[in-house]
């Protein structure tokens, strides 16, 4: 399998990926367009390495939905450990430094971008299974 591509087009490696910090990113969205690409796959990385579940991190985006970032930001875990709680906290803190704009809700927006992050690690989760024996 080949090497993935970045939004700008090169070649990057998953250890280049797993080094990009998507807070930063979060910080500067509108602006940022690398946001659902080099960031999304960024973050579900660094979440697959501490052993992240998808759901868990869909449970966060509903949240996000439903009480709004600044809600989120001061749960005290919102991740089942307090090595994925950091992380997430560290990107909801990021999103909720945003104003919302005329065509940009951030609430709406970081619940969906948590949600494309969770689909990829739910993506990487089933790949990283080792098949059962018999193909079943």
């Amino acid at each position: 399998m080949s090497a993935p591509h970045s939004a700008a087009g090169r070649r990057v490696t998953e250890a280049e990926l797993a080094a990009l910090d998507p807070a930063p990113l979060l910080a500067a969205w509108p602006y940022r367009p690398h946001l659902y690409a080099d960031g999304a796959i960024a973050a579900a990385i660094s979440l697959h390495h501490l052993r992240a579940r998808p759901r868990s991190l869909t449970f966060v985006a509903e949240i996000v939905r439903r009480g709004g970032t600044a809600f989120a930001v001061d749960l005290p875990e919102p991740m089942p450990t307090p090595a994925q709680s950091a992380l997430v906290r560290e990107w909801l803190a990021a999103a909720a430094s945003i104003p919302d704009g005329p065509s940009l809700t951030v609430d709406e927006a970081l619940a969906r971008w948590l949600d494309a992050v969770a689909a990829i690690l739910g993506m990487r989760a089933s790949l990283a299974r080792t098949p059962e024996p018999g193909g079943g």
